[in-house]
């Protein structure tokens, strides 16, 4: 089985380079003519639509990027985890208003500074809290309140890969809903690979590789009722 995961890995990624290619190729053409009209344009409000066009191109090149390994260094400077997950926080409860579905915290206050990407790190807990959201607005969710809880510990003594950290976070973003099938948790991480047929497949690979990037470690556990997904940052 461990054979076939790989293959189906290595078969998914050279999709996703071969797709990649297909998409940066009329990208470049199209963010190469907002260029070119913007130069040709005098209009204030003309311009703010062909600025729109390329930051978007770009936004949409840098997410293929993303999708093939290929990824910016990081910035790095102290960041508080708590005020990553409360942007978070923030973004997601304007999407959930009005829906039976809420967001709690259990934060550790007294976890320090790590030194990370904090854009970045945003990004990563935004897909899993949005994940979550997702999947309480599942139509398998059989209760009335829909619950993600966001937590933080200090965990010691641990080793990610082939390195010992003395120091880590673990941030747990947990939800109440209907869970993950068996057979996808070990392919949950790849790209295409989505529970939902309207999802894309990319937030959850886009995610493991911020971690990875912060020389992290991400895991999910699931049953009926209760998924978590787990991510331990070294802090030292």
């Amino acid at each position: 089985r461990e054979k076939q995961l790989h293959s189906a890995a290595e078969t998914t990624k050279e999709l996703v380079r071969g797709l990649a290619h297909e998409i940066k190729n009329p990208l470049g053409g199209i963010r190469g003519a907002a260029q070119l009209l913007a130069s040709e344009v005098e209009d204030a409000e003309l311009k703010d639509y062909t600025n729109v066009i390329i930051e978007e191109a770009d936004r949409l090149h840098n997410l293929v990027d993303r999708m093939v390994g290929s990824r910016k260094p990081l910035h790095l400077a102290e960041t508080n985890i708590h005020e990553v997950l409360e942007r978070v926080r923030s973004v997601v409860n304007a999407e959930i208003r009005g829906k039976s579905i809420e967001i709690s915290d259990d934060y550790d206050p007294s976890i320090p500074p790590l030194m990370a990407d904090g854009e970045q790190l945003i990004q990563a807990m935004l897909n899993l809290v949005r994940n979550a959201k997702q999947a309480l607005e599942s139509p398998n969710v059989e209760h009335s309140l829909g619950r993600i809880q966001l937590k933080t510990r200090v965990t010691r003594n641990i080793t990610i890969g082939s390195n010992f950290h003395r120091l880590a976070v673990t941030v747990e973003i947990s939800d109440n809903g209907p869970g993950i099938d068996e057979d996808m948790i070990e392919t949950i991480f790849y790209p295409m690979v989505s529970g939902r047929p309207e999802g894309t497949g990319l937030g959850l690979p886009i995610t493991h590789g911020i971690i990875n990037q912060h020389r992290g470690l991400i895991e999910c556990s699931s049953e009926p009722g209760k998924t978590t997904f787990t991510v331990i940052l070294p802090l030292d």
